[in-house]
């Protein structure tokens, strides 16, 4: 089969490798119709490397998937060939204390597809995936949306870890696909307002269309001083969402005595960020650090299909697969108002 594979710092080549075959009873081929560009796929493919986890070439990234079912082994009675499905990337063990306690995110044995040292990542013709990470989808629901259900799990489980939405007054910092992600299931749970900030303009004219209340760009208005304003008491919660030190100070000032600070976005290189204790003591904020997703697909699934979610509204480009990487230098450069790019593989 064609595998799409990281073969140095900016640079991807197209090469031939073995189709996976079914191994394990609960085993499932998969033929990958679609897989979403994410800004940690790129940060591999840019830097080589996210904090302690180094990529070896040659390696295949990509874990925003979906696909077709060719095959399954003898046990698996979750799907059958033919069907249409969303990929779970994260494949736990089920049998250390955190899977036992319902932490399967936190697993210690975790593999993850597109994670140096885990598992290749699913830009390829073919997968295979254990059965209980494939979820079928209906007919009505595109290999778009199903794909772009992870970044959106991953919102579902922040929004889920943070406080009741109904009544709140929220901040988003970062309008990317995990910010937009955060923002669609915050709206949908009656958020009384929801502002969100970007350094990008194409990215706040598309988060408004998606429901923000208030946009705002860090680098020609000081956001903080206008959303203090327009929220006196401050602010509830803060997603923080791009990673970024300056936005991690910005929640700070943003944050109501007793408010919640999420941290979802990940910094590229930092090994460390810092805080200003003394407002950060005074207030009595609360640091919630999310980890991916916690048994959010299927409810992000379900969110897609009931129109709770319209994450259609992402999607700003699409290239063919054999073009993967000049969606990769469109994303790491920003450019053209890219929000998600999307690998298509018909």
């Amino acid at each position: 089969m064609k595998a799409m594979m990281l073969t140095g710092i900016h640079q991807m080549e197209m090469r031939d490798v073995p189709t996976p075959a079914i191994i394990h009873d609960r085993d499932v081929l998969i033929r990958m119709t679609r897989v979403g560009v994410c800004g940690s796929d790129v940060h591999y493919y840019t830097q080589g490397q996210i904090g302690s986890q180094i990529v070896q070439y040659p390696f295949t990234v990509g874990h925003e998937g979906a696909g077709i079912v060719e095959q399954v082994g003898p046990a698996v009675t979750r799907v059958k060939a033919g069907d249409r499905i969303a990929i779970e990337p994260a494949m736990p063990c089920g049998q250390c204390d955190q899977c036992l306690v319902g932490r399967p995110h936190t697993c210690r044995q975790l593999k993850f597809l597109g994670c140096p040292k885990q598992a290749e990542g699913c830009l390829s013709e073919y997968l295979v995936m254990p059965d209980a990470c494939c979820f079928p989808i209906p007919d009505a629901m595109s290999f778009d949306q199903a794909a772009i259900s992870e970044p959106l799990a991953i919102g579902v489980y922040a929004v889920k870890q943070s406080i009741p939405m109904q009544g709140a007054a929220v901040g988003i910092l970062g309008a990317g696909p995990i910010g937009l992600s955060v923002l669609l299931p915050a709206r949908a749970q009656d958020a009384r307002r929801i502002f969100m900030t970007d350094k990008i303009d194409a990215r706040l004219a598309l988060a408004q269309r998606a429901g923000a209340d208030w946009v705002g760009n860090p680098d020609t208005r000081d956001v903080v001083a206008d959303i203090t304003t327009l929220e006196p008491a401050q602010l509830d919660v803060v997603f923080e969402c791009c990673g970024k030190q300056e936005a991690l100070d910005q929640a700070i000032e943003l944050l109501k005595p007793g408010g919640k600070l999420m941290l979802v976005g990940i910094p590229p290189t930092l090994e460390r960020v810092s805080f200003g204790i003394d407002k950060l003591r005074h207030k009595e904020i609360c640091i919630q650090n999310v980890r991916r997703q916690n048994h959010c697909v299927q409810p992000a699934l379900d969110k897609i299909a009931r129109g709770d979610c319209n994450v259609d509204v992402m999607v700003t480009h699409r290239f063919p697969f054999e073009r993967t990487k000049a969606a990769f230098d469109l994303v790491a450069a920003y450019q053209d108002g890219v929000v998600k790019a999307m690998i298509d593989f018909a």
